[in-house]
């Protein structure tokens, strides 16, 4: 029987989109607010490789990573999936947008070895957390690279998300290292 220990503290990525930019930014504080400051952003990149979002989105929709800075325990996934889809909720209401959804935050985390992405949506490749959320590995590092599974998203596969998740991994390693991350 092996020894059980706790798990090492995990970077949050949240990746957002919707075609407001003032929805990004209201993410982007609420991100910061409840979890401290982002250490990293992305470029804001066109999302453009579904349409399954139109109907509830629009289109011309913009997509954008947050990383925060103070590394979280990876089993706090489901409750922050569950607190990111009340501020989809909470802004819903507030905006005047046309769309039902204006907005869409996904939360994650990220390790040296893989990208774990939260969902409400179970699939063969999917392991239950609770509380409704499921979680799966989107991307994983190997010899140096991201590299996708068969289910992983269209736009996840694009070398510029596999750029700003190199400088994620490297952040965290960074921590890892000082000790700051541990």
């Amino acid at each position: 029987m092996g020894d059980v220990k706790p798990a090492a503290p995990v970077l949050l990525v949240v990746a957002v989109f919707s075609r407001y930019p003032a929805a990004l930014d209201w993410v982007r504080q609420r991100v910061e607010a409840a979890f401290g400051p982002i250490a990293l952003q992305s470029e804001v990149y066109p999302f453009d490789q579904t349409e399954y979002y139109a109907r509830t989105m629009g289109r011309d929709l913009k997509k954008l990573f947050l990383a925060a800075a103070q590394p979280i325990d990876p089993g706090d996934l489901a409750d922050i999936k569950l607190r990111t889809n009340a501020w989809e909720q909470e802004y819903a209401a507030i905006t005047s947008a046309a769309e039902p959804r204006p907005v869409n935050i996904d939360p994650g985390y990220l390790t040296p070895g893989k990208l774990v992405l939260a969902s409400t949506k179970d699939f063969v490749h999917r392991v239950y957390l609770g509380k409704g959320i499921f979680a799966e590995v989107t991307l994983f590092f190997r010899r140096g690279s991201w590299e996708p599974h068969t289910w992983t998203f269209p736009d996840y596969r694009e070398p510029r998300y596999h750029a700003f998740f190199h400088d994620c991994r490297a952040f965290l390693c960074g921590l890892r290292k000082s000790g700051t991350g541990s």
